[in-house]
């Protein structure tokens, strides 16, 4: 849906990234997504009351803050495959350093499409803030970045991934980023063996090979 008052921009920026996800699968051009989001990470107070029969867990209303954290989501919607890192701040070099991540992952590609929302911190100058700058103009040069109009994160299939993410595997108090991790991590290869796809009603025509 476009915004109220949406204008021409919005309309040029939405039809960019359809058209991105109308492309067939191209191993050696993938088409990714990616989006990131805050984790307040919870301790219990007081233990929960284990459930009788018939009932779920009980949670006593007080916790404790632990700080926050970020989450980044990757995801190939042809291929059903995602990747996720925790950390601890929501930087530029953060950004940067999962730029990276998903270069080394698929190094057979020759170039990466990236849908992501228009941040500020998804720049390519935050490249060049990360690592030398002939290791960020390669890095650079391995990716197309598209990005979705302002106000149209909606369009990005990663957010949905998240959304998935947060409803089957974060749904609980967490109070530690080494138990997000570990709870991110089976969540994922889990969601991987199955090659779950996304649903979103974007036109795709041809999907990865199972």
């Amino acid at each position: 849906m476009i915004p109220p008052g949406g204008s021409a921009e919005f309309v040029a920026a939405m039809e960019r990234v359809l058209d991105v996800y109308r492309r067939p699968y191209d191993g050696a051009n993938p088409v990714m997504c990616m989006d990131e989001t805050p984790r307040q990470l919870i301790r219990e107070t007081r233990s929960p009351l284990l459930p009788g029969p018939g009932r779920v867990q009980r949670h006593d209303y007080e916790y404790e803050r632990c700080g926050v954290c970020n989450v980044f989501m990757a995801t190939e919607p042809l291929a059903g495959t995602r990747m996720t890192k925790v950390t601890d701040r929501k930087t530029k070099i953060d950004w940067a350093q999962f730029l990276q991540d998903i270069a080394e992952r698929y190094t057979d590609a020759e170039r990466i499409t990236l849908i992501m929302d228009n941040l500020n911190t998804h720049r390519p100058g935050a490249l060049y803030e990360a690592f030398p700058p002939d290791q960020a103009k390669a890095l650079w040069d391995r990716f197309e970045f598209v990005y979705t109009p302002k106000h149209g994160s909606w369009l990005n299939v990663a957010e949905i991934e998240l959304n998935v993410m947060i409803s089957q595997c974060l749904n609980r108090r967490i109070d530690t980023i080494a138990q997000l991790r570990e709870q991110i991590s089976a969540w994922q290869v889990r969601r991987d063996q199955l090659q779950a796809k996304v649903n979103d009603g974007s036109p795709r025509k041809t999907r990865a090979p199972s």
